[in-house]
């Protein structure tokens, strides 16, 4: 887990103020958080009066998290991103705190079959998607300093899956698959953008599909998230009610949509329709147009990433955008992909756009810093 040595590009005595940002990149990001937001006033309307006897109680939440959200933009956005580089092991370390906390009786807060929220002040906290941000600083920083070896199977793939299975560990106990998923998956394209060789990475991807093929056939729960992508008809009314909701929504809003808060699926027929089912409803709403448009600006946004992630001055900035950008725009794939039933559900939230303060306030402090990175490209 220690660092080399290396030759400091970055002096925090004199901060390199670079250059404009990447403008288009920031439109990208307020487009969607604009979208997600009018979307949601509509879409948790009925679900926010039936509990709380307000029809914008879900949508009030949301402005206050994305306020907050939006803060942390600008203060990641302003900062330095190479001043994070030192914090790295205290990043791992708050990662490994943060995912313990679940498991502490009197902060712990048990939703379902999952534990993965905390109680704070009397707020609910999702740790794990802190953990997103904070490991994936930690390991741009420890694949950097590590590039010369990661060739080597041992001192290479070896010690980054020993830190990578200490996070994996953690979230197995919770369980939470689907978060586990993203940053699996943004994890390996970090570590091969950074050196590690692709028949090592194709190796770990074959390990962890030979272990969830192991695992899978002891959970029912899992197991029936498969058979449903499979056969949806096979239990319409329990194991697979919500993908079958989830398909009538996306199938009855046809080209143009129903229109804006005309949804019949939301009146208590589709579960979590605020949050990982939302694009569900979007679908039944504004139809295939708006929908592809919002898929469209995922799509984008990755492609702006990359571009930054190409141009970076130095390893640390190219790994934790690519890391970034692939963190938000594989979530995006994994949550779209389960409402349409192309891979299981796996209950995480469509970035920007589903209903979670916390999710929020960890994708755009995320995103402020993939903007830093992009003041501090090199020039054409």
């Amino acid at each position: 887990m220690g660092f080399k040595r290396h030759k400091k590009t970055f002096n925090p005595n004199r901060p390199d103020r670079g250059h404009e940002p990447d403008k288009v990149l920031i439109a990208t990001i307020f487009t969607i958080l604009i979208l997600g937001l009018i979307c949601l006033s509509s879409v948790s309307a009925v679900v926010s009066y039936s509990k709380f006897g307000d029809a914008y109680y879900y949508f009030k939440k949301q402005i206050f998290g994305a306020a907050l959200g939006i803060l942390g933009f600008l203060y990641f956005a302003n900062s330095n991103y190479h001043r994070w580089r030192k914090f790295a092991l205290a990043f791992l370390g708050i990662s490994i705190v943060l995912l313990i906390l679940v498991f502490i009786p009197g902060i712990a807060a048990n939703y379902g079959t999952s534990r993965s929220w905390i109680n704070v002040f009397g707020y609910s906290l999702q740790p794990s998607e802190l953990v997103k941000l904070s490991f994936l600083l930690y390991l741009a920083a420890w694949i950097e300093a590590r590039k010369d070896d990661l060739h080597d199977f041992y001192s290479g793939t070896g010690t980054f899956l020993a830190i990578f299975g200490i996070i994996a560990f953690l979230m197995l106990l919770q369980p939470d698959i689907g978060t586990l998923s993203i940053i699996t998956s943004a994890s390996l394209i970090m570590y091969f953008v950074g050196g590690g060789k692709l028949n090592h990475v194709l190796g770990i991807v074959l390990a962890g599909l030979l272990v969830l093929a192991i695992l899978i056939p002891r959970s029912e729960y899992q197991l029936n998230r498969i058979k449903c992508v499979i056969d949806p008809s096979f239990s319409t009314d329990d194991k697979c009610y919500q993908i079958n909701q989830s398909l009538i929504a996306v199938g009855s809003g046809g080209f143009w949509g129903r229109g804006l808060g005309e949804s019949r699926q939301k009146f208590m027929y589709l579960p979590e329709v605020s949050g990982d089912s939302i694009f569900a409803i979007i679908s039944e709403e504004m139809g295939m147009i708006f929908s592809s448009l919002l898929i469209g600006l995922f799509s984008f946004l990755f492609y702006r990433g990359f571009l930054i992630a190409q141009k970076a001055q130095d390893d640390y900035g190219k790994l934790l955008a690519i890391g970034i950008v692939s963190w938000i725009c594989i979530q995006a794939f994994i949550n779209i992909g389960g409402i349409i039933n192309i891979i299981p559900m796996t209950g995480v939230p469509l970035p920007l756009v589903s209903y979670g303060g916390s999710a929020i306030l960890a994708a755009l402090s995320a995103l402020g810093m993939l903007v830093n990175i992009s003041k501090h490209t090199k020039r054409e």
